[in-house]
C-alpha cells in the first residue's frame, strides 16, 4: 500500500522538472509551503496507514487545514513585512522526519519481527 503514495511523489518530481514552467517569484513562498504541507500530508498518511489508524475525511481535512492555516500565515507576514512563514516551514520540516522515523522505525520493527519468526 506504501507504493500508491511513492509512486505519485516520484511520478509528480518527474513531472515538475520535465516542465518547462517557473514560478512567479511572488508565489514562491506560496508554493513552497504547498509543497511541504502535501509533503507532511502524504507522509503523515502512510504513517497512518502502517499505524491502522487512517481516516480518509481525517487526513483530507487536516490537509487542507494545514495548507491554508500555512497559507494565511505566509499571506499576513507578507503584509506586515515580515517572513513569517519560516515558521510554517520550519513546523512542516519537523513533522515531515518526525513521521519519517515514524514510518521507518515501523517498517524495520516488522522486518525485526518476521526476521525473529523464522
Amino acid at each position: 500500500m506504501l507504493v500508491i503514495p511513492l509512486l505519485g511523489i516520484a511520478l509528480g518530481a518527474g513531472v515538475g522538472l520535465l516542465l518547462p514552467w517557473e514560478i512567479p517569484l511572488a508565489y514562491k513562498s506560496y508554493t513552497a509551503l504547498a509543497i511541504l504541507a502535501t509533503v507532511d500530508a502524504i507522509f503523515g498518511g502512510m504513517r497512518a496507514q502502517l499505524e491502522g489508524i487512517f481516516i480518509f475525511s481525517k487526513f483530507i481535512i487536516s490537509f487542507f487545514a494545514n495548507a491554508l492555516l500555512a497559507v494565511g500565515l505566509a499571506y499576513f507576514g507578507y503584509s506586515i513585512g515580515i517572513d513569517i512563514y519560516m515558521g510554517a516551514v520550519v513546523a512542516f520540516s519537523i513533522r515531515i522526519f518526525n513521521n519519517l522515523s515514524l514510518i521507518r522505525e515501523f517498517l524495520l520493527g516488522r522486518c525485526r519481527q518476521r526476521r525473529d519468526e523464522q
